[in-house]
């Protein structure tokens, strides 16, 4: 599913939560990515990021900015 600009995109990563119901843990995170069919790439990007609770999909961009 990628999108033209590689796993490690902000695209990808959101385009691969959508229809997640937040709150969501690191681990949720990670589980929603792979039933909707993500790419290797993008769950190791989903790995990389802070093990906290995502309040929203702002809270998970800006804990893939702080990894990538």
């Amino acid at each position: 599913m990628a999108r033209g600009m590689g796993g490690h995109s902000p695209s990808n990563v959101s385009h691969n939560l959508r229809g997640i119901d937040f709150p969501a843990d690191k681990q949720a995170l990670i589980k929603h990515a792979q039933r909707n069919g993500a790419e290797r790439e993008v769950i190791d990007t989903l790995e990389q990021m802070p093990d906290e609770r995502y309040e929203n999909m702002a809270e998970v961009m800006k804990g893939y900015s702080q990894r990538h």
